[in-house]
């Protein structure tokens, strides 16, 4: 089988995967991959795999989070994809504006970890990657800076494909494990409370992912019918939407770790193979007035040693 239409391949690759759909039409995981990325680009949404299917969210983990924020910051960064020594300027602005905004609520909106070697992407040739264990030390090295600059936050992860990677990873190997210690992110991150999407005064969601493609953010807020916050595809944008009900956004939290765009990138996207990507890096502020939201705000990494934010230049 070696051609198929576009709706037998989603179709196909929902049933499949990847890997098993590269068997079937005699390609490469990496040339379904890139079919599967160019069909949900025109669509403007997602081709769930069958193992984000099923293990996307799990239920131990509640699914949504309410917080009241009458007045005050929320501090909401993204795609940390956080790396052994490899320390961001996105990641020493989010402290820096920790310690300046003194922010209520502090917001790690998915894949803060990694978890390349549980991932279910193939090596590629001999590349090194850190072991699970490292990951974790140097994930709990950032988060800990993060907690000790906004002492008086809340602190909350709202749960991304990648960091659900090391649960799915064991539940399908070892399922004999459940239920032992350091067997979940909560085991692995106990200052951090885990949920799928956090709703801000009822109006504003954050989650990891909705929609797909470069329009994201303005289908996600039309969608949703209210402000959305979300990360995963690393853009990094505020997009306003307004109609009778009055204006609300879709909002991309970027990465903070280094895309692969104008700079080399960090070790984590050497996939990438050098190709220029449409992402930043950085983070989103959102400030709120006797409960509304007003007009967010993105930090932005400007180089190694710079993020920009309210017209100045912050050396980090």
């Amino acid at each position: 089988m070696s051609k198929v239409s576009d709706q037998d391949f989603i179709n196909l690759f929902k049933k499949h995967g990847a890997a098993e759909l590269a068997k079937i039409l005699n390609l490469t995981v990496r040339s379904v991959y890139s079919r599967r990325k160019r069909l949900e680009e025109a669509a403007s949404s997602e081709i769930p795999s069958p193992a984000a299917s099923n293990t996307r969210w799990s239920s131990q983990y509640p699914k949504r989070l309410p917080i009241k924020l009458e007045n005050g910051v929320a501090l909401i960064a993204s795609d940390c994809h956080y790396w052994p020594d490899v320390i961001t300027s996105a990641h020493r602005g989010f402290v820096e504006l920790c310690k300046r905004l003194n922010p209520k609520l502090v917001i790690l909106n998915g894949d803060a970890f990694d978890a390349a070697r549980a991932g279910r992407h193939p090596r590629i040739g001999w590349e090194e990657s850190p072991t699970l264990k490292q990951e974790r030390e140097a994930v709990l090295d950032r988060t800990h800076e993060i907690i000790q600059a906004s002492k008086s936050a809340k602190h909350i992860w709202t749960l991304g494909n990648h960091d659900l990677r090391y649960e799915s990873k064991l539940s399908a190997n070892v399922p004999e494990m459940e239920g032992l210690p350091n067997t979940t992110l909560a085991d692995l991150f106990p200052l951090w409370e885990f949920v799928v999407s956090a709703w801000i005064n009822d109006d504003v969601v954050v989650k990891h992912r909705f929609k797909g493609g470069i329009h994201a953010t303005h289908n996600n807020t039309l969608y949703a019918g209210k402000s959305i916050v979300t990360g995963h595809l690393h853009s990094l944008k505020v997009t306003p939407f307004s109609d009778y009900n009055g204006t609300r956004w879709g909002i991309d939290t970027g990465t903070m770790a280094d895309p692969a765009s104008n700079t080399e990138g960090g070790p984590q996207f050497h996939y990438n193979e050098d190709n220029p990507q449409n992402h930043r890096s950085g983070f989103i502020v959102l400030t709120f007035k006797d409960g509304e939201l007003l007009w967010p705000e993105i930090c932005h990494a400007v180089d190694e040693n710079h993020v920009s934010f309210r017209g100045e230049l912050i050396k980090v």
